[in-house]
């Protein structure tokens, strides 16, 4: 476990860190998604056989409802995730904040949108093959992409911990609304992928995110 968590916290910390310091910097949409982009291909690369390179809390529930991830490893995957992206939040200065300059209801609109594109863009490929070069480079390419679509409408956050730079210097209500659309993002996207999961591997996954977290007895 030890591994895992460390392997979850670098990796978070340093796709946070990089994607939201291009910003700082002042480089154009383009190469700040390029950055972002480029951050997560380079960690699923290097720490994937260590973690499987979640470094996205929206991942990680994502794979314990289908069960990719042991639900015993949730909470440790989730609070290494958290504590990197705080950690090279405060360091970047709050810089990349995920702002809506959409009205809420099309900024949680846009965020389940492309956190489920996200998502999708990891099983489709994880079903196909096992090579950590063809996952990091689908995977990235799909981040860079709708971080230049979607970033000037939401910040296109697409993962509660990169979101939490936003706090530092920012209102509590925009903290709320923010949060609020990841969350439900996350309840949502793990409901389709679970259904998406029984089609293409033809057996049953429970279908419900309630039961799955709440109610399992085991």
């Amino acid at each position: 476990m030890r591994t895992e968590f460390l392997s979850e916290l670098i990796g978070t910390f340093v796709m946070v860190f990089i994607g939201c310091y291009s910003i700082k910097a002042g480089y154009s949409p383009a190469i700040i998604s390029f950055s972002f982009g480029f951050a997560v291909f380079m960690v699923i690369l290097i720490s994937r056989k260590y973690s499987g390179a979640h470094i996205n809390p929206a991942v990680s529930i994502a794979f314990s409802i289908t069960g990719q991830l042991d639900k015993t490893m949730l909470m440790p995957y989730l609070t290494a995730q958290f504590i990197g992206g705080i950690v090279a939040a405060y360091l970047v200065g709050g810089f990349g904040a995920t702002e809506f300059s959409v009205n809420i209801g099309s900024g949680i609109g846009i965020e389940i949108f492309i956190t489920f594109v996200l998502m999708m863009s990891i099983y489709v490929t994880i079903f196909r093959t096992d090579s950590d070069f063809i996952v990091a480079l689908v995977v990235g390419s799909v981040v860079a992409c709708l971080a230049f679509i979607f970033g000037s409408h939401t910040g296109a956050s697409m993962n509660p911990a990169s979101a939490l730079n936003m706090p530092c210097g920012k209102s509590l209500f925009r903290a709320k609304r923010i949060l609020l659309a990841l969350v439900t993002s996350v309840i949502i996207q793990g409901e389709i992928v679970g259904y998406v999961k029984i089609l293409l591997h033809g057996q049953y996954i429970a279908s419900s995110f309630s039961s799955k977290i709440f109610f399992d007895p085991q």
